[in-house]
């Protein structure tokens, strides 16, 4: 008896949970791109600009009207308080004042708007804009990607529902990167795909320069380990009239004899075989049972 695990392996592939691709806010000219690819930048940092001429004239107009709103409205108010003039002339002066303000807000805020910013820490991954260039909103213009935040998804068999849950170990086989990452499911789909019949298991990764989005990778979940389990090599189970059958070996008198033991294999992990049907401590033939019969006399 040894401990032996249960898994289910499929292919996946490697995602950035996030792999963004930054928009313009507003239509214009890109006057400046001010990253480049493989670039760090961190959230808010501006990226690109986009032509603001026009804009930023309207705002010294308007800063202008406001300075001016401004003291009427002083002058309006210092009167008021003397009880000199009308009310009506305070109130007009005072709506005024707060209506170019608002105005004023509007237009830095469509300032703001043409200055396209990362929304994430992340690194540049793509360029997508040049200068001079005509951008409208909702077309792509950088890309950003945080490869400090990886999961991997896969596709598996919904005959597996029942079976896979959040919180199963996972292993995880980079061909590039030569070596197995252990980790947890972190995310069991509820939803069968109608057309694959599967469901998606995603598995957080650890940080890793060498990790990069769209890898594929083998995902092993272990989702059920028995602490003492008969085991067997899977190479010594015969397929025999619709039977899994293994041979061993036991004495008789002063021979020593094949058995034919029915098995059954509960599963399968690593090219070896939990199976019912034997005991522990029964001597299996590994060599030379090809082709045994049940009681043919055998020599070791």
């Amino acid at each position: 008896p040894k401990p032996f695990d249960h898994y289910i392996q499929t292919q996946g592939r490697v995602e950035a949970e996030d792999n963004i691709l930054v928009s313009a806010k507003s239509m214009g000219v890109v006057t400046n791109v001010s990253v480049t690819e493989g670039q760090q930048v961190s959230k808010g940092q501006v990226l690109a600009h986009i032509d603001n001429s026009v804009i930023v004239r309207s705002i010294e107009a308007m800063k202008s009207q406001l300075e001016l709103a401004n003291t009427v409205y002083e002058r309006q108010r210092n009167l008021w308080d003397q009880k000199i003039g009308t009310e009506v002339q305070y109130l007009q002066a005072k709506t005024n004042k707060e209506s170019l303000e608002k105005q004023l807000a509007s237009l830095q805020e469509q300032n703001d708007m043409t200055r396209i910013k990362s929304p994430i820490n992340g690194t540049v991954d793509d360029v997508m804009v040049k200068i001079g260039e005509n951008i409208a909103p909702g077309m792509p213009a950088v890309r950003v990607v945080n490869t400090s935040d990886l999961k991997l998804l896969a596709n598996v068999s919904e005959a597996y529902v029942t079976a896979v849950k959040k919180g199963d170990k996972a292993i995880i086989s980079i061909p590039e990167l030569g070596k197995d990452i252990e980790s947890k499911v972190s995310f069991v789909g509820r939803t069968i795909d109608p057309l694959s019949r599967s469901f998606v298991v995603e598995v957080r990764l650890p940080a890793s320069q060498n990790l990069r989005p769209n890898m594929t990778g083998v995902l092993k979940v272990i989702f059920h380990s028995e602490s003492s389990a008969i085991v067997v090599p899977i190479n010594v189970i015969q397929n025999v009239n619709d039977e899994k059958i293994v041979y061993v070996a036991e004495s008789k008198g002063k021979q020593t004899v094949a058995r034919k033991r029915v098995v059954k294999v509960e599963g399968v992990y690593n090219n070896l075989a939990q199976v019912e049907g034997l005991n522990a401590g029964d001597r299996i033939i590994t060599v030379g049972f090809l082709g045994l019969n049940d009681g043919d006399a055998i020599k070791i």
